[in-house]
């Protein structure tokens, strides 16, 4: 047989989500073991990072719902598997999955799904669209949580054909690495946010939403000050409201009600994200809903910080408890604040500490060349299948 594969990877934006990113590092992976690389993909800033030499990008409104587009993206993708000669169809969010299967029906080759959150769902309706991403030949769980709640939710959907199973989300440990920070993007970082090197920085990391916690995060904050007497501290919270106005002006009144204005400040986009790990002393994943991995958590170990992480979710896999970092209790400011204070009250050898076994926890079992490699293995499997 021979090992130059055709993978198709479709998902609705290319941005630097975990999905997005994992598809991304597998498409530049690829072509290393001999195989062709395409992706569909509606745009997103990781475009331009596309090395064109080795992946090929075609454009369509693959993140729309609408149900007319969708027919309209599984005519035009199944055009693309005949004309290419595609062996492997990867989708990596529901509506373009559905696109994918459509165009599947029509030129039978091997379909591929990531299940990549848990997909919430209400109704019946809701969830027979969910499980668009349960009618592949295989699907793939981030983690062990996501694999948990598959069974769960939609066992109905497992039988003898459909192959689950699980690979841990990979970064890239390279560019997650404190050997790449140099010290004028420190002081550009630090110039920035008008950060003092004495002042003992907390970052929080991820888009602004009411499920990532940070509503619980600045209360947490606020009970460092007022009861812990601490008030050395500056909380980085990164991320992009994403059009959640509201939203992002509820917590900006917070802090003000609070009297925080000193003690956070609110960064929309830093593009050098390992940099912004480099400059904090602890990070922290407060999610009140389950991470379905726990990026963060990974990143920040991988940059060899301590990590704050709710004890829920993919979080659960990822940290090793009290050594690699810690958890708190999901949704509890109490209990975050305690952790905190506790970390700030820890000498530098000790927070190195937990920095090195972090780093070495993920190069054990969450770099991307483990990820990217397991994945082609399970394409190779399923090409020797016959249909």
């Amino acid at each position: 047989m021979s090992s130059k594969i055709k993978v198709l990877q479709v998902i609705p934006k290319l941005g630097y989500g975990g999905a997005e990113t994992g598809c991304y590092d597998l498409a530049h992976y690829l072509p290393e073991k001999n195989c062709k690389s395409y992706i569909v993909t509606s745009g997103g800033p990781l475009l331009k990072f596309i090395r064109k030499e080795k992946v090929k990008v075609f454009r369509l409104p693959v993140h729309s719902k609408n149900p007319i587009l969708m027919i309209v993206n599984a005519i035009i993708i199944a055009f693309l598997i005949v004309l290419l000669n595609i062996d492997i169809i990867h989708a990596r969010s529901r509506a373009p999955a559905w696109s994918c299967w459509i165009a599947n029906l029509i030129t039978r080759r091997k379909f591929v799904t990531t299940f990549h959150g848990t997909y919430n769902f209400k109704s019946k309706i809701k969830k027979f669209y969910n499980s668009i991403m349960l009618r592949s030949d295989l699907t793939i769980a981030g983690s062990n949580f996501i694999f948990d709640h598959i069974h769960s939710n939609y066992s109905d959907l497992l039988g003898p054909k459909k192959k689950l199973l699980v690979i841990f989300r990979g970064i890239n440990t390279e560019y997650y690495s404190n050997s790449n920070i140099s010290g004028e993007k420190i002081e550009k970082i630090n110039s920035v946010l008008k950060l003092e090197t004495t002042i003992f920085k907390i970052l929080l990391p991820g888009r602004l939403t009411r499920w990532k916690g940070q509503e619980m995060f600045i209360e947490s904050l606020n009970l460092l000050k007022t009861k812990y007497n601490k008030t050395n501290f500056k909380a980085i919270v990164l991320g992009s409201h994403q059009g959640r106005k509201v939203y992002y002006k509820k917590l900006i009144s917070m802090v003000e009600k609070l009297k925080l204005k000193d003690n956070i400040v609110f960064l929309n986009f830093y593009e050098e994200v390992p940099v912004a790990y480099y400059i904090a002393d602890v990070v922290v994943s407060a999610s009140i809903e389950p991470e379905a991995f726990g990026r963060v958590a990974v990143e920040a170990q991988a940059m060899e910080k301590p990590i704050l992480a709710s004890d829920l979710g993919g979080s659960k896999e990822t940290i090793m408890n009290g050594k690699s970092g810690f958890l708190f209790k999901n949704g509890n400011p109490d209990s975050l604040a305690e952790h905190l204070n506790n970390i700030i009250e820890m000498d530098k050898d000790k927070l190195q500490s937990i920095g090195n076994e972090g780093r070495k926890n993920i190069l054990i079992k969450f770099d991307v060349e483990k990820m990217c490699q397991s994945t082609f293995t399970e394409y190779q499997k399923l090409i020797k299948q016959k249909k």
